[in-house]
């Protein structure tokens, strides 16, 4: 029996579907940790093939490929630290989300997920088979309580596991970000070291995959609950957890990161989100509309942080609307930047489509028509480039606008991704200010002011027609997003929201915007999920909807 064991946690980037990349990944996690004289390796769940697979899962094609690097990192382990590692395992005809125990040049235990989270992004339960309620696993003299991801949100496998003899609880974890996710796991993880007495230690993978992303944030927790090792959010990195047994049990030692503000962590997270998707999907660059106001502005900043200034391209689309104080801030964001700034004016594109269509409008007035032509115009402009040069079409829409249908389908709604998809317009502002303060780690923009001061204070406008404010249209965004977190986050009723001291017109209205823009929302590109509640998989209502009317 071991009274020592040194346990390393690599908090890894793995991408979906690229086992063999994913394997270098965790080679080069193993070989750092066997310097620093680690015993074993953890790595988070499904890291061999990425997480989430989703239908990959259902090719044999891909479970085959994933079960001989499976054997082949196996084989490696034959002298050096020892790895647990996630993997789509077959048992008996039956798929399941696996962590494998690697060892002396073999598969040395398997133990697999019993609860298949079924909920908001989550549907493993179309893909999966759960396992049993899992036992220990002896590595080195020790026993090891594997609970994959999900199991530690709920009291029973911990509860089977520290009644079978287990030790150390060890939870790897697929674990996307959201705004109050890390507090959330945190008291779930006190929860089961309250409930055993057991330490425990939580690895989380890191970076974007489609519209999740993973801030990692992973640490250990002493049998008395308190912090003692932990990762810093938003990096891969790999530590060195030492461990003692004593008379009271295990006890750890390892490196502590310090703590992250809850707006640097929404800002890492657009960051993340942006230059995973644009990295691993081999996009070039971006390409996106510098209107001069606070959304384009901040989209901006989080390209250029995220991909460096050299791989942002901003285009200036002025039209007669187009006021000469945007014009000024646009180019003073491009210079702050550092990022290359063009300029196309649409007018001829509006006066073309106006020839075009005063046939068939004959008789008709000026409406939000030839707003959207607008609009349209600059869509069609940024797609041109793309289409040329190949840079990716960043939307720079807002979750306020996207509820209420404040954008326009094939005009600012087009682009291959939304980095501000699940962003409030009143968290836009505060990003946009503490950005303007500071830059965090790991960005690749300028230090100090991204965005001239006049462009978070100014009243925010589409300036499609003559001295148009936002707030003609919408309640002020305090208001509006407070309703509408009421709305989408907690699926209050409109008598709540009422209740709450909101005007009932004003609610019934905002109620009636959100629910008629579904089918713009079904369009719309993906974007970076930071809240409990995004548009696409974690809210999912129809489109052809007649509920609305009884409202």
């Amino acid at each position: 029996m071991s009274d020592t064991l040194s346990i390393a946690l690599a908090q890894i980037n793995p991408v979906v579907g690229d086992i063999a990349g994913n394997m270098a990944l965790i080679r080069a996690a193993r070989a750092e940790a066997q310097v620093l004289g680690a015993d074993l390796v953890v790595f988070g769940e499904l890291t061999l093939c990425g997480y989430p697979p989703e239908d990959l899962v259902l090719k044999g094609a891909f479970l085959d490929a994933c079960e001989a690097a499976v054997e082949e990192l196996a084989a490696e382990t034959e002298g050096g630290p020892a790895l647990l590692v996630g993997a789509p395992w077959r048992v008996k005809d039956r798929l399941h989300n696996a962590a494998l125990l690697l060892d002396h040049g073999r598969v040395a235990a398997t133990r697999l997920k019993h609860h298949l989270p079924n909920y908001g992004v989550f549907d493993e339960i179309r893909v999966f088979q759960p396992g049993p309620a899992p036992g220990p696993v002896s590595f080195r003299g020790v026993r090891l309580g594997i609970m994959i991801c999900e199991d530690m949100w709920y009291a029973d496998v911990a509860e089977t596991l520290g009644e079978s003899g287990a030790e150390i609880l060890v939870v790897p974890n697929g674990s996307p970000y959201e705004m109050d996710k890390p507090t959330k796991r945190l008291d779930h993880a006190r929860a089961r070291v309250e409930e055993t007495g057991l330490p425990l230690i939580y690895v989380n993978q890191v970076g974007g995959q489609d519209e999740l992303v993973f801030d990692g944030a992973s640490f250990v927790l002493d049998s008395d609950g308190a912090t003692a090792a932990s990762i810093a959010p938003w990096q891969s990195q790999v530590i060195l957890t030492r461990w003692t047994r004593g008379s009271g049990g295990w006890r750890c030692d390892g490196p502590k990161a310090p703590p992250v503000s809850r707006l640097e962590g929404v800002y890492q997270a657009l960051v993340t989100g942006l230059r995973d998707y644009v990295g691993k999907n081999r996009f070039p660059g971006v390409v996106l509309g510098l209107s001069g106001g606070i959304d384009s502005a901040i989209c901006a900043a989080i390209a250029a942080d995220a991909l460096g200034p050299d791989k942002v391209w901003c285009v200036m689309m002025p039209s007669p609307y187009t006021s000469e104080e945007s014009l000024e801030d646009a180019a003073e964001c491009a210079r702050l930047l550092g990022v290359r700034l063009d300029t196309v004016n649409i007018g001829p594109a509006m006066g073309a489509f106006e020839t075009m269509l005063a046939p068939l409008f004959a008789g008709k007035d000026a409406d939000i028509t030839e707003e959207n032509l607008q609009s349209r115009s600059r869509g069609l402009t940024l797609m041109g480039i793309s289409n040329k040069f190949g840079p990716m079409v960043l939307s720079t829409g807002n979750k306020s606008e996207m509820s209420c249908g404040y954008a326009t389908l094939y005009g600012d709604m087009c682009g291959g991704y939304a980095v501000l998809k699940d962003v409030y317009k009143t968290t836009v502002f505060a990003l946009s200010s503490w950005r303007n303060g500071q830059r965090p780690p790991g960005c690749l923009g300028p230090q100090g002011r991204v965005m001239p001061d006049r462009v978070i204070t100014k009243p925010p406008s589409a300036e499609l027609k003559p001295d148009q404010k936002d707030q003609d249209t919408l309640p002020p965004y305090d208001e509006l997003d407070a309703m509408l977190e009421a709305m989408i986050e907690d699926e209050k009723s409109v008598a709540e929201i009422v209740a709450a001291g909101y005007d009932e017109a004003v609610v019934r209205r905002v109620w009636r915007m959100l629910d008629r823009a579904e089918y713009k929302r079904r369009q719309a590109p993906p974007g970076v999920k930071i809240t409990s509640r995004s548009f696409g998989k974690d809210r999912r209502y129809p489109i052809t909807n007649a509920f609305t009317a009884l409202i």
